[in-house]
C-alpha cells in the first residue's frame, strides 16, 4: 500500500509542467529539493524505480512484456513446459513495445539519482546514503542485464545526458561490445553490495539480493561466452563486437558467479518450516507454502502485490475449469508431459515414457487417476495439478472421455486407441463395424452420458479436456505453483490476485552456484564439485527426489545434465527456462519441428476403471525456434533516432 502510493506521487513528480517564466520556482512544480530532500520524496522516487524494474512476473509475458494484465502467451508455453489455449508454438518478444526506450529511462532515472543525491548528503546519515546508492546501482545492474540478454552489446550510459546543454554528437551513444556491457552489470552489482545494508523493507534490494542477482547475470555471461556462435562486429564504431565474446572470457564470468551464490550461503536456505523426512505429504505441503509464507527463509528478492493498488490476474486465467470465477477463464497455463516425465518416482518405460500401456500394447487400468503419481517425487503435486488431485477442497476432474467399449469387460483389455504418431482426433476413431468407441465433449455444458449400470458421468469431467473450448485442461494437467489455495470463486477474477512473485529465491542460488562449478570444472578447475554436489542434493532432498546418483557424478557432462535438469524442474513456471534455453544455446535443437506429448485420461464405463493414452497435443502445433532469437531485433526506433549509429543484430 504505501510503495503504491509513493508510485502514485512520483507520477505527479514526473509530469507536472508549467508555461511560466519567472525568476522563482512556480509553485505547482516539483523540484529536486523536494525529492531528495527528504526521506519520504526519496522512498518515492525508490519506489518507482522498483516498480519499473523487468521482472519477468505475474504481469509479463513475451508478446505484451512488462506490467500487462493480460497473460496469454506466457513465457513458460514457449519453452515446452506447458501448452496454452493462445499459442501455436515458439516465438520471440514483441519488438514493437517500447521495451528498450523504457528500460533507458529507468537507467537514466538511477543515474539522475545517483549524481544529484550527494547535493543532499548532509540531510541524512552516511549509511542511509550508501543503501540508497546500492539500491540505484543494484536496479541499473539488473536493467542492463535485462538489456544484455535480449540484444547482446547495448549503448552504456552511465550518466545523465543533458539535452540541449550537450552537443547531438555526445547524445547519439554507440553500442558498447557485449563483453564491456557484462563488466559494466558486474561493477554495478559489486557497487551495490558495497554499500547496501545487510536488511532492508520486504522488496527492496538487500546486499544478499545483490549478491544473488550477480550470480544469476554472471552465470549469463559465462554461458554466451562459451556456448554462443552469433557474431557481429560494429564496423562504424572501433569494430566492437556486440554480439559475442571471447570464449576466454567464460572461465572469469562463472567464477564470479559460483562466488556470488557462495556469499549468499549463511543469509539465506532453503524453505524447510512444514519439510518432514520420509512424509510424502509434509513435502508437498512444505514446497506449496514456500511460495506464500512471508516470513519465508528462501524468498531473497519478491515483487508485492495488493488489492487494489496493484494486482494480477494469474490465477483467473489458470485455475482449473471448475475453479474459475465469473470472467469465464481458465487453464491458460497446462503442463505438457514432456515436463511431467522429468520428475522422480514415476513409473517409466524403456523409452523414458510413463509406464501406462501392458506389454502387448493394451492400456494399463487404474482404480483411480491418482494411481499412476502414487510414487511421485512431492515437488510435482505441488507444481503441476494432476488428474483427481486435491484443489480447494475438491477433485480436479480432468478426462478426455469415456471409453464405451465392451471388449475391456470380454477381455480386460483395451486395445491402442489410435496408433502412436497419429495426430486424428479421438471423435474421429470407430471400429471395424462402425461403433462410436468414445464419448466426449465441446465445453463445459456437458450432457451427461448414462453408464451401462444406469448412473451418469460427465464425459469430460468438470476440467476437460473440452474439444471446443480452450479454456481447459489441454494436456490432461494445469498448473499449480503459484494458484492461491485460500481464494474464493467469487473473487478468481482479472486484475484481483494478490500473491507476491519471488523473483530471486535461495533454491536458485544453490542451482546456480552448482552449475558455475561444473562449468569451471568442465574447463579445467573441479575445486568445486563436491560443493556443487552438495547443493543439488539439498534441492533434491527438500524435493522428496533420488539424491545424486553414482552415474550422474560420473563425469563432468553427465552432472552438467543433471544441474540443467534440475533447473528446469525446481524454477518450472518461473519465467527462467527460456532464458537458460537461449544462454545455453540448446533453443533451436530443442524445438526443431517439435511437438509436446499430452497425457489423456479416459474412463472405460464397463470396466469402471480409467486407463491413459500418451500423444502429442492434439491441435498439431509445432515448435519451431528461429536462430535469430538468441539475440534479439532492435526496435527501428531505437535505431533511427540515433542517427543509425546504433546497428541492428544480425538477421533482422
Amino acid at each position: 500500500m504505501k510503495i503504491a502510493k509513493y508510485i502514485l506521487c512520483l507520477f505527479f513528480i514526473f509530469n507536472i509542467s508549467s508555461c511560466i517564466n519567472m525568476d522563482i520556482p512556480p509553485m505547482n512544480v516539483v523540484q529536486d529539493k523536494d525529492v531528495f530532500g527528504t526521506s519520504n520524496g526519496i522512498s518515492s522516487y525508490m519506489a518507482r524505480l522498483y516498480s519499473c524494474l523487468p521482472i519477468e512476473d505475474f504481469r509479463y509475458t513475451p508478446t505484451r512484456l512488462f506490467n500487462h494484465f493480460w497473460l496469454v502467451n506466457p513465457p513458460s508455453c514457449i519453452t515446452g513446459e506447458g501448452l496454452s489455449r493462445d499459442m501455436g508454438g515458439a516465438s520471440s518478444e514483441n519488438v514493437d513495445n517500447k521495451i528498450f526506450s523504457d528500460l533507458y529511462v529507468l537507467i537514466r532515472n538511477c543515474n539522475y539519482f545517483l549524481e544529484t543525491i550527494d547535493q543532499y548528503k548532509d540531510n541524512y546519515t552516511e549509511k542511509e546514503l550508501n543503501n540508497w546508492k546500492g539500491e540505484a546501482y543494484f536496479v541499473r545492474a539488473v536493467t542492463y542485464h535485462a538489456l544484455a540478454k535480449r540484444y547482446g552489446g547495448v549503448p552504456l550510459v552511465n550518466n545523465v545526458l543533458k539535452y540541449p546543454d550537450q552537443p547531438v554528437d555526445q547524445l547519439n551513444v554507440p553500442r558498447s561490445s557485449e563483453e564491456e556491457v557484462w563488466k559494466a552489470v558486474s561493477a554495478d552489482f559489486d557497487n551495490a553490495i558495497s554499500l547496501l545494508s545487510e536488511t532492508n523493507q520486504r522488496g527492496r534490494a538487500n546486499k544478499w539480493a545483490a549478491y544473488a542477482f550477480k550470480s544469476r547475470a554472471l552465470l549469463y555471461a559465462g554461458s554466451i561466452a562459451k556456448y554462443n556462435q552469433i557474431q557481429l562486429f560494429d564496423s562504424k564504431n572501433g569494430n566492437k563486437r556486440v554480439c559475442g565474446m571471447d570464449a576466454s572470457l567464460a572461465q572469469g564470468f562463472f567464477q564470479q558467479a559460483y562466488d556470488a551464490a557462495k556469499a549468499v550461503e549463511g543469509h539465506h536456505d532453503l524453505y524447510m518450516k512444514d519439510w518432514k523426512a520420509g512424509d510424502l505429504t509434509a513435502q508437498y505441503t512444505n514446497y506449496l507454502n514456500l511460495f506464500s509464507d512471508a516470513a519465508s527463509t528462501e524468498a531473497i528478492f519478491v515483487k508485492e502485490y495488493s488489492y487494489p493498488e496493484s494486482v494480477h490476474g494469474f490465477d483467473a486465467y489458470n485455475v482449473p475449469a471448475q475453479c474459475k470465477g465469473a470472467n469465464g477463464y481458465s487453464s491458460e497455463i497446462s503442463p505438457t508431459l514432456d515436463y511431467v516425465e522429468m520428475f522422480d518416482g514415476l513409473p517409466k518405460d524403456s523409452k523414458g515414457h510413463l509406464d501406462v500401456y501392458n506389454a502387448d500394447g493394451t492400456y494399463k487400468l487404474y482404480n483411480n487417476t491418482m494411481d499412476l503419481f502414487a510414487t511421485a517425487e512431492p515437488r510435482l503435486r505441488a507444481t503441476v495439478i494432476l488428474p483427481g488431485d486435491q484443489f480447494k477442497g475438491e477433485s480436479i476432474e480432468i478426462r478426455r472421455g469415456i471409453y464405451v467399449g465392451k471388449d475391456d469387460a470380454e477381455t480386460g483389455k483395451i486395445n491402442r486407441l489410435l496408433p502412436e504418431g497419429n495426430t486424428s482426433r479421438y471423435e474421429n476413431y470407430v471400429n471395424v463395424g462402425g461403433k462410436t468407441l468414445i464419448i466426449s465433449s465441446s465445453n463445459a455444458n456437458q450432457t451427461a452420458y448414462t453408464l451401462h449400470d444406469g448412473t451418469k458421468m460427465n464425459p469430460a469431467g468438470a476440467s476437460g479436456y473440452f474439444t471446443g473450448d480452450g479454456t481447459c485442461a489441454l494436456s490432461g494437467f494445469t498448473i499449480r505453483k503459484w494458484l492461491s489455495e485460500s481464494t474464493p470463486k467469487a473473487l478468481v477474477l482479472e486484475n484481483r490476485a494478490t500473491q507476491p512473485w519471488i523473483e530471486m529465491r535461495y533454491a536458485e542460488v544453490l542451482l546456480t552456484r552448482a552449475e558455475a562449478a561444473a562449468e569451471l570444472a568442465s574447463l579445467g578447475k573441479a575445486d568445486y564439485l563436491s560443493d556443487a554436489y552438495s547443493c543439488i542434493d539439498k534441492i533434491r532432498n527438500r524435493a522428496g527426489a533420488t539424491l545424486l546418483s553414482s552415474s550422474e557424478k560420473s563425469s563432468v557432462a553427465s552432472f552438467t545434465s543433471a544441474v540443467r535438469k534440475e533447473r528446469r524442474k525446481e524454477l518450472g513456471f518461473e519465467n527462467k527456462t527460456w532464458w537458460d534455453m537461449k544462454r545455453w544455446r540448446v533453443a533451436d535443437k530443442e524445438q526443431q519441428n517439435t511437438r509436446y506429448y499430452t497425457l489423456m485420461p479416459f474412463y472405460a464405463d464397463y470396466a469402471g476403471k480409467y486407463f491413459f493414452d500418451i500423444r502429442w497435443d492434439e491441435r498439431g502445433n509445432t515448435y519451431t525456434f528461429d536462430t535469430r532469437w538468441y539475440y534479439q531485433q532492435i526496435p527501428g526506433n531505437a535505431i533511427s533516432t540515433s542517427n543509425n549509429l546504433i546497428i541492428q543484430n544480425p538477421g533482422y
